[in-house]
């Protein structure tokens, strides 16, 4: 039992060494006998370890060749997907929206009351308490919704708006853009959890989405066009100095 446990923390201390880019995809693992020494195991550990890796596809045993580490890593249980900001707001609508429309059948005044000290705090001038505001507002309405599905999803789709980076920085080009609409929407999906109207609330919750949708959409015409111009003006620039050659 103590060695099979073994051989598993050595797979795992093998596993982060390739996260961290030391082992990199493609590259060949040292021999079982340098691997030995620097965990201080047996060899047997060590192939043991290595078996176990070649079946999760993390690395590539090639006998008489040596052992490698695979091109593509098998996808770590937590990690994020690649999508963009467009399409995780997308989401962010239909799914928040529907938490919304259960919340607001039996939201309470205590989780009302919260949600109205939030709506208070978005309008602070920090952008870390506001952002921070934001999240605990679309968090408490999940919450409200009895639905720990829910909960676990929405939680999820703010992972990726803080931690994924380009999604990250398309939220940040937009959320100052327009202060005032974003303090009504947010306003608007209060009033409709406070009337207790889960249509209204869906519809306040997808509203707020869709307006920011659109302002993505300008900015990243805006960007386009700024890039375009930039292409131009270079351009240009050659072609005047090419010209007085």
């Amino acid at each position: 039992m103590a060695e099979q446990r073994l051989f598993h923390t050595i797979a795992e201390q093998l596993t982060k060494l390739i996260e961290q880019g030391v082992f990199p995809p493609g590259s060949r693992l040292p021999g079982e006998r340098e691997l030995a020494e620097r965990f201080n195991v047996s060899r047997v550990t060590i192939r043991e370890a290595e078996i176990a890796l070649q079946a999760i596809g993390r690395i590539d045993i090639r006998t008489g060749a040596g052992v490698y580490v695979c091109e593509e890593q098998p996808v770590h249980p937590g990690a994020l997907p690649d999508v963009s900001a467009f399409e995780l707001t997308e989401a962010r609508s239909l799914i928040e929206g529907e938490a919304a429309a259960l919340a607001a059948k039996m939201i309470s005044e205590a989780t009302l009351a919260k949600l109205e000290g939030l709506i208070k705090e978005m309008a602070s001038a920090d952008e870390e308490v506001s952002t921070a505001a934001d999240r605990e507002f679309h968090s408490t309405i999940a919450h409200a919704s009895g639905n720990g599905a829910l909960v676990h999803t929405i939680k999820q789709l703010w992972r990726m708006r803080e931690e994924l980076p380009t999604v990250k920085r398309s939220y940040e080009s937009v959320c100052d853009t327009d202060p005032n609409a974003r303090a009504r929407e947010h306003q608007e999906i209060f009033d409709a959890l406070a009337a207790h109207d889960p249509d209204r609330a869906r519809s306040a919750m997808r509203q707020h989405f869709l307006r920011l949708i659109s302002a993505m959409l300008d900015v990243t015409e805006k960007q386009a066009m700024q890039e375009v111009r930039q292409r131009a003006t270079e351009s240009r620039e050659r072609f005047l100095a090419a010209s007085n050659l």
